[in-house]
């Protein structure tokens, strides 16, 4: 079966890249993207090769993205800070588009995670 997920929403914190042990780099970011009902739902977001550098070099906390890409079937289930459960999916993208503009003031607001 093949899932496909467009977010909009904004990055939780600053992205974090390794490379796999042949070379490819990865990188890594949460989004939460809110509803109109106020509602959020946060989204760990994986980049790979040269789209991962990209991402790694001018996304930061707080920047606004558009993201397409795979949703992972069955996501994890964790209990937040203040006792409630929640879930986090997972998402593998295969584009990221950069929604910020360069002056836009970074938004910082807690990670559940």
């Amino acid at each position: 079966m093949f899932h496909k997920i467009i977010i909009v929403g904004r990055l939780g914190a600053d992205p974090e890249q390794k490379y796999t042990t042949d070379g490819k780099a990865v990188t890594t970011f949460s989004v939460a993207a809110s509803n109109r009902k106020d509602e959020t739902t946060w989204f760990r977001v994986s980049v790979w090769d040269k789209q991962a550098e990209t991402c790694n070099q001018y996304l930061h906390k707080g920047s606004k993205v558009l993201v397409e890409g795979r949703l992972k079937a069955e996501p994890p289930v964790f209990q937040k800070k203040d006792g409630t459960w929640a879930s986090s999916y997972e998402v593998t993208a295969e584009n990221v588009r950069f929604l910020s503009g360069k002056d836009e003031p970074v938004v910082t607001d807690d990670v559940p995670f």
